[in-house]
Order: structure tokens, then C-alpha cells, then sequence
């Protein structure tokens, strides 16, 4: 059977990341120690004792979500003999990218955490909070969506799909009022739901050019080399291995898609049947569930994980 690791992103935070892991596995210890180094501030204080609004600022919310994951990941290589190079693929949603790299060997940890750190600040900056909003489309596909944009054109503002998550779950991205209108329209094309979503700035959407800049900047600067493991990425749905095409794509997500439909149903064609997500929560488990039906499907997080990782 060939596994995929899955890394989160945004949303799966909660106060508490990771504490357990810290506290039984000195691997893991290590990770978080390494990582308020990098940034140079205890953010391990703030995933493990909040407050929930300190740990939800994206500048703080994208380094957390990398730690937790290599945390694990640390773990079940020092426990369990784990090697990622043996498995068939790595993906990660979002940020969760940065995580897969970093697992894969492709960035250090240090990188990661500073990289992620810059990212967060700068999609954080590329629009004054407030004039942005993301929301989720429940029961629409991507045609859908697409005429629930196209039909509201006149009203002024960005609107775009910005995440393809699952069959049925449809993330669109841009200015609040525009968002607001298209998130109404949906539901006459096929959405059972428009949530808005607690997010700071519009992520994934034209919007966030500015901070594909900084991030060109900064990812020109750092070490990627090739990860052990081909990464699926969000922009295109495909796998690569190349270092200049990782700093390319890692640029383009900022204002792309997050083709994670996509990314899930290539990784099944091309022999993928069993996924293991790393880090905070569950999130991504419950969407390859619904795009990869008969694929095995676990989360590991934290220590109590280790036993059903090693079954699966």
C-alpha cells in the first residue's frame, strides 16, 4: 500500500497544539524549541496557553500549525522508525505546503518557521483588516461558484474561488462587500450554505499580490533543495520535485487556488491509498474522505495517535 502525508492549514489551530507531544517526546520538545528560536519569541507559550486571539493572528497561526506538524512527524520517526522517503507523496493545504516540505527534508526547520513568519505579516498587511472576507460554499461545485461570480460582475470588488477542498465545498476569497453578494447568489446555484469564515484578510485571491511579492523576495534568499519525497502541490495539482519550481509555486499559492480536490485525486491515480494526516486536528482526513472514498484514511497528532500510526 503507498501512504501520503498530509499537512493542515489555517483553521486547524486550537489553544493546547502540541503540549502533549512536548511534555512525552524530547523530539518534539526540540521542534518548538527550535522554532521560537528562529522567530525569536516564545510562540510554543502561545499555542500551548493562548489566548485564542493571540494564536489566531496569521503571523502566529502559520509557524504554529508547521510546529505541531513536524513535532509529530519528529516523533514518529524517532518512535516508530518512520522514513518519509518511503512514502509515495507529501501535500500540504495552504501553509500546510511548508509543512511538507519541511518533512520532506526540503526546508529546514529554522527556514520554515521564518519563511512562514514573513508570510503570515505579509498576507496580514496586503489588506487593512476588515476590507476582506473569504466564505464557504456548502453543496455547490466549481461551475456554480463560477456562475455566482460571473452573474454578480457589476457589483465592484475581487471575488474569486479560492480553495477547491472537497465535492461539495467551495471556499471563494476577496473583497468583503463582493463576497457578501456572491456568498447570496450561490445559493441559487446550488449551495445549501454560504458561511462567511473567521479569517483576517482574503487569502488565496489577487488580493494578496503584495505579499506574493515579499514572499518571492524572501523564498529567493533560502535553501530549498529537493525533497526526499514529490511534493503535490496546491497551484497546479501535480508533483515536483525541482527546487526553483518549489520557490515558483510557494510564490503563485498566495493569490492561487488550492486545487486540493485535485491534489488528492492525483495522488489516488497515481497508486496513493492510504493518508496520514500530521499536525492539529482533522480537517483534512474528513475532506480525502469525501474526495478519495476508498482510500484509509488516519490523523496523528498527538501522543495517543502513535499506537493506530503504527497499525495502519
Amino acid at each position: 500500500m503507498a501512504r501520503c502525508f498530509v499537512f493542515p492549514g489555517q483553521g486547524s489551530q486550537t489553544v493546547g497544539m502540541g503540549c502533549a507531544l512536548a511534555d512525552a517526546f524530547p523530539a518534539a520538545r526540540e521542534v518548538f524549541e527550535e522554532v521560537d528560536d528562529a522567530i525569536g519569541r516564545r510562540l510554543s507559550n502561545v499555542m500551548w496557553e493562548g489566548p485564542a486571539e493571540e494564536l489566531n493572528l496569521t503571523a502566529n497561526t502559520q509557524p504554529a500549525l508547521m510546529a505541531h506538524s513536524v513535532a509529530m512527524i519528529r516523533v514518529l520517526e524517532k518512535e516508530c522508525g518512520l522514513d518519509i522517503a518511503d512514502a509515495k507523496f507529501v501535500a500540504g493545504h495552504s501553509l500546510g505546503e511548508y509543512s511538507a516540505l519541511c518533512a520532506a527534508r526540503a526546508i529546514t526547520l529554522a527556514d520554515a518557521a521564518r519563511l512562514l513568519r514573513i508570510r503570515g505579516e505579509a498576507m496580514q498587511a496586503a489588506v487593512p483588516v476588515g476590507e476582506g472576507a473569504m466564505a464557504a460554499l456548502i453543496g455547490i461545485d466549481i461551475a456554480g461558484a463560477e456562475k455566482a461570480i460571473a452573474e454578480t460582475s457589476e457589483n465592484p470588488g475581487v471575488c474569486e474561488i479560492a480553495n477547491d477542498n472537497a465535492p461539495g465545498q467551495v471556499v471563494i476569497s476577496g473583497a468583503r462587500a463582493r463576497v457578501e453578494v456572491v456568498a447570496e447568489a450561490a445559493k441559487k446555484h446550488g449551495a445549501k450554505m454560504a458561511k462567511m469564515l473567521a479569517v483576517s484578510a482574503p487569502f488565496h485571491s489577487s488580493l494578496m499580490a503584495p505579499a506574493a511579492d515579499r514572499m518571492a523576495e524572501a523564498l529567493a534568499k533560502a535553501n530549498v533543495k529537493a525533497p526526499v519525497t514529490p511534493l503535490v502541490a496546491n497551484v497546479t495539482a501535480r508533483e515536483t520535485a525541482s527546487p526553483d519550481e518549489i520557490r515558483d509555486l510557494l510564490v503563485r499559492q498566495v493569490t492561487g487556488r488550492v486545487r486540493w480536490t485535485q491534489s488528492v485525486g492525483y495522488m489516488v491515480e497515481n497508486g496513493a491509498d492510504k493518508f496520514i494526516e500530521i499536525g492539529s486536528g482533522k480537517v483534512l482526513a474528513g475532506l480525502v474522505k469525501r474526495i478519495a472514498k476508498d482510500a484509509a484514511i488516519m490523523s496523528a497528532g498527538e501522543p495517543g495517535d502513535i499506537d493506530a500510526f503504527v497499525k495502519f
